[in-house]
């Protein structure tokens, strides 16, 4: 039987995703593809700062 690999968080996976596409980005000319990843950049930081915002809310609420 397959072992699993232990689950990743969302703030992992959001952090590997960034660090691949910044590898991308290093190899990557000036031109189209490259607003697209740097574009995809900025759309992970902000998901970012949105599960930490919701994150600190839900924990707010739940100690209440």
């Amino acid at each position: 039987m397959r072992k699993r690999s232990e689950p990743h968080t969302f703030e992992q996976r959001l952090d590997a995703q960034r660090l691949r596409l910044e590898h991308e980005l290093a190899r990557l000319p000036d031109g189209h593809q490259r607003d697209s990843v740097v574009a995809r950049i900025d759309q992970l930081h902000t998901a970012a700062e949105m599960y930490d915002f919701l994150m600190v809310r839900g924990e707010t609420a739940a100690s209440r």
